[in-house]
């Protein structure tokens, strides 16, 4: 894979604090840990892939067993978000498409779609939405960036670097891009509207 072609970094770094003791990404989701799903979704495009994991959850990295996956390992997980966006940004020279490891809705075909809106937009950030237009995730980044994502600092993501900068919106499907679950109400009534 050339140097230079689009990696997909899973944001699997957090706490889970809102789960009350449970992990967010190791909920079942297919009949696999939702981590381990996004990544064999992600590993689809043919795309890099790297996962973003804190040094405390093992659980994690074993929930990754026997995927062609790049583990990075970020001693400052408990910084927040910047600390993995750093990371992740230090470890590649194209694009880089920021992916939160709880999004169990996410497709391949969603970040195949964001994939080539951005090799015909390649100097453009784009963030996926909702098919309604509320702002989610994913989120590609042109390779020009990679330097300031690795300035990043604090947990409040990659929001700084919109500011004054070309965005293309890129609609997903229902809400692929905003469905993320953060605690064990979040997961039953997800779990609920599904089963109707």
């Amino acid at each position: 894979m050339a140097e230079d072609a689009p990696s997909i970094l899973i944001l699997a770094a957090g706490a889970s604090s809102r789960m009350r003791g449970a992990d967010k990404l190791l909920e079942p989701v297919e009949g696999v840990p939702l981590l381990r799903l996004l990544a064999l979704r992600a590993l689809a495009t043919g795309a890099r892939v790297l996962v973003a994991l804190p040094p405390d959850r093992p659980s994690r990295a074993a929930a990754l067993e026997g995927l062609a996956v790049e583990r990075i390992t970020v001693a400052e997980a408990a910084e927040g978000m910047a600390a993995a966006l750093r990371a992740g940004a230090a470890a590649v020279r194209g694009p880089l498409m920021v992916l939160l490891g709880d999004l169990p809705e996410i497709t391949t075909e969603d970040l195949q779609a964001m994939l080539a809106a951005g090799r015909e937009t390649p100097e453009t950030i784009l963030r996926a939405t909702s098919a309604e237009g509320q702002p989610g995730h994913p989120i590609l980044f042109p390779p020009a960036l990679l330097p300031e994502l690795m300035r990043l600092t604090g947990d409040t993501g990659a929001r700084a670097l919109f500011a004054g900068r070309p965005l293309r919106l890129i609609a997903l499907p229902g809400r692929h891009a905003t469905t993320d679950l953060d605690t064990p109400e979040d997961w039953a009534a997800w779990r609920a509207a599904r089963d109707t």
